[in-house]
Formats: structure tokens, sequence, C-alpha cells
């Protein structure tokens, strides 16, 4: 039996940087993908330009099993199995699904994680 909570993620074919600008209110490009705003500045994902030698992010996203606000348990799912692999993440959630990032270089284990813990996971090619 499937869990109420397992979800069909898809790798998205970007990568992205995770960025804080301090002492900002809005970014000065509109490059960004999503914001949030904190007393202590800005934090913004956008998507990596090929020269830029940053940490890079691959999201995992469950439009595919998108879901109402009211609806328990989902992010957890998806979060729980990564950090009981020791895999750090980043979340930015929609009305209807989370995007999780992990950094580049654990996509591999972050996807035997989850479909460990009964998630579907696809690459954005298939």
């Amino acid at each position: 039996m499937t869990s109420p909570t397992a979800q069909k993620l898809a790798v998205v074919p970007s990568q992205f940087l995770v960025e804080h600008v301090p002492n900002a209110t809005f970014p000065e490009d509109d490059e960004w993908i999503a914001l949030v705003r904190a007393p202590e500045g800005l934090t913004v994902i956008r998507e990596a330009p090929p020269y830029v030698d940053a940490e890079r992010w691959v999201g995992l996203y469950g439009g595919a099993t998108a879901h109402g606000l009211d609806v328990p348990g989902m992010l957890a799912a998806i979060v729980g199995p990564l950090g009981a692999a020791g895999i750090s993440v980043f979340v930015a959630s929609t009305y209807h699904a989370d995007l999780v990032l992990v950094p580049e270089h654990r996509l591999a284990a972050a996807t035997a994680a989850l479909k460990e813990a009964g998630h579907e996971v696809s690459s954005a090619t298939a």
C-alpha cells in the first residue's frame, strides 16, 4: 500500500543558486525564481548561470502530486528521508507543491533516499 504522502517528484532540468543579499528588500534584477525577505536580508533563488562558480543546487518538484494547503505531512515526507540521509535542503513552497533543492553533488544520494521512502523520482527528460 502506498503512503498517502508518497509523491511523484521530478528533477528540475535547471541548476540553482541560493543567495543571501543583506540589507535588501528586492533584487536588482528580475532573474529570480523565489524570494524570501527576512530581517537579516533577502534570500534569492535563481537559475545558475554557467559562468558562476558557486555551490549549485538541483530541484525536486512535486507538481505531479499537487496538494492543497490543508494536506499535512507532504513536505515532511520529503525532507524527513533527506535529513535522515544527511542531505541538506532548501525549500521554496508554492500554493500546490514544494520545490526542494539539494546540493548538486548529493542528487544521487537524495534520489536513492526518496525512492527508499516510497517516492517516485524521475528526471526531467524521462
